[in-house]
């Protein structure tokens, strides 16, 4: 058997099924959604679904309910102070400042104290001459 006769013997099959199926809709009265399978229909637009008035409050209305109920549940949370952060009290803070102050009135009497001393010229000459720096090492080059 060849292939090609295989598919004409199933065509005409189907033609046969087909009209016997077009023949008992007659009979029986019954109309089915296609007549004939073979035959491509156009799929149906189906109706787009639209929301009533009534549909549309009732949605804003739920909607307003949801959001109300999330605001007030962050609302709450966020009166406790941050778990990471802690303030200081005034008192605590006065403390500190006049702690500080005393630091530094004490470096500041101990500056007064002990005054920088001066190095007269003549030392530092001497210094640059005995081969610290890029002057000493000229001195002593040219002298």
């Amino acid at each position: 058997m060849d292939i090609n006769s295989v598919l004409t013997d199933l065509k005409a099959e189907l033609n046969r099924v087909t009209q016997a199926i077009a023949a008992l809709e007659i009979l029986g009265g019954a109309a089915t959604a296609t007549a004939t399978p073979t035959a491509k229909t156009a799929p149906k637009q189906t109706k787009k679904r639209r929301l009533t008035p009534a549909g549309r409050r009732r949605l804003s209305e739920m909607m307003k309910k949801r959001w109300a109920a999330r605001r007030k549940a962050a609302a709450k949370p966020a009166s406790k102070p941050a778990p990471g952060r802690r303030t200081m009290s005034p008192a605590a803070r006065r403390k500190i400042a006049d702690a500080q102050r005393k630091r530094w009135a004490a470096q500041k009497k101990a500056a007064v104290k002990k005054p920088a001393k001066k190095v007269p010229l003549a030392k530092k000459a001497e210094q640059g001459s005995s081969g610290a720096g890029a002057m000493g090492l000229l001195k002593s080059v040219f002298l």
